[in-house]
């Protein structure tokens, strides 16, 4: 790593966790590393909260020698921020895995992961730590097929409900089917509630039509799962995007066509019409974590789509606040269902960190501790239960409040991914909203989700060389 001296630039000092020694160590022998990293707890601009303080302060005391500092990044900004360091040489010790890179900048973590945890008596290799559904071997690569990162929990989503407004309402959770939560949005505004807080966000509406659309549209997952993960001919556990910009454009999925698209657009509506906050097209999103977090804490709203990531906001709410999948949709509800359960997925990648292959010497080892160390669970299991989020690590237990958005088949990949998103240029609410909100028809708005599908399979073909492929001319 280049020096400071060499750097020249405070931001750089700053951003980079730069030592007074080529080395790294104090004279002392004391080693400073630094994690940078979006916040993805609270909005905080300075720290990642009091949990996690807690946790850095607990692993210092167990390693008098090291130091961990933080730097958290604007939201916004951190890819950008990173990318550009780690493309310098000068990037701090841990960052944010999801900054752009390429994978000579970050150290592959398999050899090491093949070795015991040191903080784990009789432990043989450190991967086994891992909850292997979300972290074994076959989990958690890169596409040059390595570890690159090392989860600190897992991502997922689905519905937080507010306990005492169900209980008010008498409604049972968790609600099991479609046609039970149209039921349910009845009792609860009956009650004197929005059933499910929405705002004018992606998020809310992308994530209902995303997953309405998955169950409807599995009737076609074997005919569309020509592409395996890297792309040529064969199967994949869930069609890949390939595979599903190829249905497009071979127009095997047309959303004027398919009766299942049609059908998919009617009940996001259904859902937006009897359960979502009355003026939710006027209300800016406060909060990447929770859509409408605002109305769901206050309990002016019973149920909010949601991330463990916003557990945090929701410490003020009146009542216990718990969780549950979307319901499943079913053939009660319209004869195009194929009874397919819904899903979401769990996965590996929302906290997690990289080493730059710039890290070396004692710094390197330090820093490996510091990641050996946040993987044993009994280490863990306080920041986990104060933030909601969810853990990777074999014996760790998942707060109650969340517990549920990595359980059963919900946790499992959506086998097709639902119908596409937006292209370039447009929204997902841009793609829904006119119908939703009356100003459009449904034949109008399957004729331009028809256009916008063409649009963004043609923008992914460019994008991905895909032209000569015969399906790719369509």
């Amino acid at each position: 790593m280049a020096s400071c001296a060499a750097l020249g630039l405070t931001a750089v000092l700053a951003l980079a966790g730069c030592s007074d020694s080529d080395s790294g160590v104090a004279a002392d022998g004391t080693v400073t590393i630094t994690l940078a990293g979006p916040n993805q707890w609270n909005d905080q601009a300075g720290t990642f909260g009091k949990p996690w303080e807690e946790l850095i302060a607990k692993f210092e005391k167990a390693e008098p020698k090291i130091k961990v500092k933080t730097n958290v990044l604007p939201l916004a900004e951190f890819g950008q921020t990173l990318s550009t360091q780690l493309s310098a040489g000068t990037a701090p010790e841990l960052v944010f895995a999801q900054a752009p890179h390429q994978p000579h900048m970050v150290t592959p973590l398999d050899e090491e992961l093949q070795k015991p945890n040191p903080y784990v008596p009789g432990n043989k290799k450190w991967l086994d730590l891992f909850n292997q559904k979300y972290f074994g071997p076959d989990k958690g690569l890169s596409a040059a097929g390595k570890k690159e990162y090392l989860p600190f929990n897992i991502v997922s989503t689905g519905i937080f409900y507010n306990e005492d407004a169900f209980a008010k309402a008498g409604v049972t959770a968790p609600v099991e089917t479609f046609a039970d939560l149209i039921t349910a949005c009845g009792k609860l505004k009956g009650a004197g509630y929005a059933p499910l807080a929405m705002d004018s966000s992606n998020t809310g509406l992308g994530w209902t039509i995303k997953t309405i659309s998955n169950m409807l549209l599995d009737k076609y997952y074997d005919k569309l799962n020509v592409f395996a993960g890297d792309g040529s001919k064969g199967k994949n556990a869930f069609l890949t995007d390939k595979a599903r910009y190829r249905a497009v454009l071979t127009g095997e999925i047309d959303a004027t066509k398919t009766p299942e698209v049609a059908e998919s657009v009617k009940l996001l509506k259904q859902v937006f019409d009897k359960c979502a906050t009355k003026n939710w097209s006027g209300i800016a999103p406060s909060s990447a974590s929770i859509v409408n977090v605002r109305d769901f804490s206050s309990g002016k709203a019973a149920m909010a789509w949601g991330s463990p990531f916003g557990y945090g906001a929701l410490s003020d709410v009146k009542g216990k606040v718990s969780s549950m999948p979307f319901p499943t949709i079913t053939k009660e509800t319209t004869p195009l269902s194929t009874e397919a359960p819904a899903r979401f997925g769990a996965s590996a990648g929302g906290t997690s960190y990289m080493i730059p292959s710039t890290v070396k010497g004692e710094k390197y080892k330090a820093t490996l501790k510091f990641l050996q160390w946040m993987s044993v669970a009994e280490n863990t299991q306080e920041w986990i239960d104060a933030t909601g989020a969810l853990p990777p690590l074999q014996g760790a237990k998942a707060p109650e409040a969340t517990a549920a958005m990595a359980e059963g088949i919900w946790a499992e990949p959506m086998r097709t991914n639902g119908q596409l998103d937006a292209p370039k240029g447009a929204t997902v609410v841009g793609l829904y909203d006119g119908y939703l909100l009356g100003s459009k028809t449904l034949d109008e708005t399957l004729t331009n989700l028809d256009d916008f599908w063409q649009r963004l399979a043609k923008e992914q073909v460019d994008a991905n060389e895909w032209g000569d492929e015969p399906w790719a001319k369509g």
